[in-house]
């Protein structure tokens, strides 16, 4: 039985302050008042600027992102050893979409320079250079994209050398010059306030974007940077919120200060005292003047409320963030008798609601990685996954991949061949979900699919070969369009039935539902003996639908990896059913 707690609400709380603020002088009022207000401000300054700051830092992070996100299109495809002039077209390409970009070098999987082209250099093509112990090398191997140090070129301009190694060791790595002077089109268009302004700087403290870029042209000099580094160490120093120091002229200024995630620069915001606290002073003027006199009791009460006020919302503000963070298990506790504490109650029930909804929908996601939803939302219902348990089973099993797909993508560029992938799998899961078959793997242009696991299901083999039957009809209609377009792609697909040994595999945060035996490796080699436009059975899933399915004998075949041949079976996918 739920107890019914009495509240008293903020409305009667203000009225009683508020009387006795009206009747009582106000000079004290209007102190408590003015220096809550400075303490306010001196806040909201705070808040405002790291904000700066931190917009600030996603911008410039933004700037190297999108330079980042530019140059890992050049590692994608694997390295041959015959020169490859389309790679010199699309670094050539990069350079007109990535004006900052002034020099890329292009080393294959063995580390060995096969391209270098500069706005400002010569450019060299297949040289070999060995460039494996390069640093940028090293760094990109190691962690996919590496940041060097800022350098000035010509003691002038800074550079920045980013690495990028490609998803694959054999699409080798990315070395790129970057001209950081680009950067001050995005820092000069941040304002604090008036005249506040942003700048950056690089790990060791120098000065690589400034809205003044004549301070950056100076920037490898030690007495430019040196101000701006103190700046940047007094707010380290000063730990959390901001910190105040003088600027070039010698005024007074407050400065807050954000890493930008990859480089490890340092994006510093600062806005003058007079400017920040500006509105500030004009009010204490104006209630020095107009509250002379006041009372101790009505601000000490005033002062009481607002730091009742303030503890309750710090909690909320405090639970928010880390609801935002995703930790649905936090809690806050608040005993006001108060809206503040009906608040807290009504938070607390939202975050558990918030914690179940969660574990829901990530069942059903970890689920529908490898069922099919009908499958997925029965084992959800029912609360009983054992069915995903390793067990013996008989199964059929589906292989199916595309014909002369890797010289298609060879030729091709990357946004076509997603395309192509795109569709392709989107009239496959249709597929798969319309017959409830469990998708297990799925490789570049090849899937697996399981009939009769986890769920058992009935004629498992008459289910796969229609299946196999809609996924060529399908994907035949595909097919049509892409030959259109000139794309010369076939499609085959292979089945086999059998006892196989099915389960989850994995990790804790990771699993995967599949199947292992001698059936996997049979639907598999028929899959790749067959050609555009078969499907091929073998003698177990043939014998199962010979009464209701057209098939034609193709007699013993040799399989690889088997020492005798096999009898194999086709069915043509545009024949009509027997019932």
């Amino acid at each position: 039985m739920m107890v019914r707690q009495r509240f008293r609400g903020l409305f009667q709380k203000y009225l009683l302050v508020l009387f006795m603020a009206v009747a009582i002088p106000l000079a004290i009022n209007g102190v408590i008042e003015a220096w809550l207000g400075y303490r306010d401000q001196r806040a909201r300054l705070d808040q405002l600027l790291g904000i700066q700051a931190t917009s600030a830092a996603a911008r410039i992070h933004g700037f190297i992102d999108g330079i980042t996100n530019e140059l890992g299109w050049l590692v994608q495809l694997p390295w041959t050893d015959d020169p490859d002039e389309r790679r010199r077209t699309d670094a050539l390409r990069l350079f007109r979409q990535a004006p900052a970009v002034v020099g890329l070098a292009l080393l294959d999987q063995r580390g060995r320079e096969r391209l270098y082209v500069s706005r400002i250099g010569l450019n060299r093509i297949d040289s070999r250079t060995d460039r494996s112990a390069d640093p940028a090398v090293v760094g990109a191997r190691s962690a996919r994209i590496w940041f060097g140090d800022v350098r000035y070129n010509r003691g002038s301009e800074p550079y920045l050398i980013v690495a990028i190694s490609g998803n694959r060791a054999s699409a080798g790595t990315l070395i790129a010059e970057v001209n950081l002077k680009l950067i001050w089109d995005v820092i000069s268009a941040i304002k604090v306030g008036k005249t506040g302004f942003a700048f950056v700087l690089d790990r060791p403290g120098r000065l690589i974007a400034h809205p003044d870029i004549s301070l950056v042209l100076r920037g490898a000099e030690e007495a430019t940077s040196k101000p701006f580094q103190a700046k940047r160490d007094a707010i380290g120093r000063a730990g959390v919120g901001f910190a105040t120091g003088r600027d070039v002229q010698g005024h007074e200024v407050a400065a807050a200060a954000a890493p930008v995630a990859g480089p490890d620069w340092t994006v510093v915001v600062e806005q003058p005292l007079s400017e920040a606290f500006g509105p500030i002073y004009a009010a204490l003027w104006r209630t020095a003047e107009l509250l002379l006199a006041g009372t101790i009791f009505s601000g000490l009460l005033a002062y009481a409320l607002a730091h009742r006020m303030t503890e309750p919302i710090r909690l909320l503000e405090e639970g928010t963030e880390r609801i935002g963070a995703g930790l649905f298990d936090h809690r806050i506790t608040i005993e006001t008798g108060d809206e503040f504490q009906r608040l807290a109650d009504s938070f607390n029930r939202m975050a558990a609601e918030l914690a179940l909804a969660q574990e829901h929908q990530e069942r059903i996601a970890r689920l529908k990685r490898f069922l099919a939803p009908q499958v997925a939302d029965l084992v959800d219902r029912t609360g009983d996954d054992s069915v995903l348990d390793g067990r013996r089973t008989e199964v059929v099993v589906v292989f199916c991949d595309l014909r002369g797909f890797t010289s298609f993508s060879a030729g091709v560029t990357p946004e076509e061949v997603m395309s192509v992938l795109s569709e392709y799998y989107e009239v496959l899961g249709r597929a798969i979900t319309t017959f409830a078959a469990t998708l297990t793997t799925f490789s570049g242009d090849g899937l697996m699919v399981l009939v009769n696991a986890p769920v058992p299901v009935e004629e498992p083999a008459l289910r796969a070969v229609d299946l196999a039957v809609e996924m060529q009809r399908s994907v035949q209609e595909l097919i049509a369009c892409w030959r259109a377009r000139g794309y010369q792609i076939g499609f085959g697909v292979g089945l086999a039935s059998g006892s196989g040994t099915v389960g989850r595999i994995g990790y804790e945060s990771r699993f995967d539902y599949t199947a292992i035996g001698s059936v996997v490796n049979l639907a598999a080699r028929l899959c790749a003996s067959a050609a555009d436009r078969e499907i091929l059975m073998d003698a177990e899933v043939a014998e199962a639908v010979k009464d209701r399915r057209p098939l034609k004998g193709l007699g013993n075949r040799p399989i690889k990896g088997y020492d005798e041949t096999i009898p194999v079976f086709r069915i043509s996918f545009d024949a009509p059913s027997k019932t």
